[in-house]
């Protein structure tokens, strides 16, 4: 993908506001007929292709929902590709379409615009998963409805869905707890996703409130800074439990203490989140927290065709509820 002109490159290309450019492209109030005539000639020279408000009031909508997703995050058989299948079949009942697009992490890095939205084919697009804070204050420049779904961050305008990450690994911590296990790590890079960080909020707060001391090495990644799944490093002083931020994780942990000799859950119990494919090819079973991906789906539909048709409309942070799942992955000790 090219990189694309923002309104940002065409602010500072005439020294003017971003908020200038924004709305002489829109045809709104506030800017010289003169000026806006400037801004118009400088877009159209420096090859600027999209405003999507104004297209929208132009042509009306192309009842297209693009749904963007870093590939860090989404394979054949990730989390993310299920979500997505009930995004789509929620977008079906509502005769819209849906445009997926995975993001590379160059792409990313260098904040090249997805194709979908350079090329004009969505009306409004929801970030799935987790992008960066610079790669998300481009996409602003684009003027182009957006929300989150399985993340947030600093944008606190933007609407987001998610899961309830802190208190469903709170539940699964407490769980281990109440099966006698008191030597509790937690595996996850807790700065690679929001999901993450909460879900490792959860499993301390369980630890804080039943008095109960969580040791620094264990506290363990999963996963490199470009969010590329690594070996575990296990402690050389083993927990008799681990709270594992989603089931494939949980899963490679699993098989990775299989082959060291370990017996799960005779030696060692783990827990997951999410109950998605990865929580039941494993042997034993993985006992875990549901995640209603139904709702997320519903709920991010209907928060995007909102904000299409009221750019002013604020949603919020919507956390959608959960339960624990109870498998063989656990055992009791005294």
């Amino acid at each position: 993908m090219g990189k694309s002109i923002t309104m940002r490159d065409i602010a500072k290309a005439l020294e003017v506001s971003t908020v200038t450019v924004s709305k002489a492209l829109s045809d709104k109030e506030g800017v010289s007929d003169e000026v806006r005539a400037k801004i118009k000639q400088k877009a159209q020279e420096m090859g600027y292709r999209y405003n999507s408000l104004a297209k929208a009031m132009k042509e009306g909508s192309s009842y297209n929902i693009g749904i963007l997703v870093s590939e860090k995050f989404f394979s054949s058989n990730s989390f993310y590709s299920d979500l997505y299948k009930k995004i789509i079949m929620e977008l079906t009942r509502i005769k819209y379409s849906g445009i997926l697009e995975i993001i590379s992490y160059e792409d990313e890095v260098e904040l090249n615009m997805p194709n979908m939205v350079v090329n004009n084919k969505v009306d409004g697009i929801i970030l799935m998963g987790q992008i960066s804070t610079g790669y998300i204050e481009h996409m602003d420049e684009m003027g182009i409805p957006y929300i989150f779904l399985d993340f947030y961050d600093e944008h606190s305008q933007i609407g987001a869905i998610v899961s309830d990450n802190v208190y469903g690994s709170y539940l699964l911590t407490n769980y281990l707890i109440s099966m006698g296990h008191t030597q509790i790590a937690f595996i996850g890079n807790i700065t690679a996703t929001s999901s993450i960080l909460d879900r490792y909020l959860g499993y301390y707060k369980s630890l804080l409130f039943h008095n109960i001391e969580m040791k620094k090495e264990w506290l363990i990644s999963d996963r490199d800074e470009s969010g590329k799944y690594i070996n575990i490093e296990f402690p050389e002083e083993m927990p008799t439990a681990f709270v594992c931020n989603c089931d494939q994780v949980a899963y490679h942990v699993m098989e990775q203490l299989k082959e060291r000799g370990y017996l799960i859950p005779e030696d060692i119990s783990i827990v997951g989140f999410d109950d998605y494919i990865y929580s039941t090819i494993c042997s034993p079973q993985l006992t875990t927290f549901r995640v209603d991906m139904e709702a997320m789906g519903e709920i991010a539909v209907d928060a995007i065709s909102k904000k299409i048709v009221n750019e002013e409309y604020l949603m919020g942070r919507k956390v959608v509820s959960g339960n624990l799942i109870i498998r063989e992955s656990v055992k009791r000790i005294k």
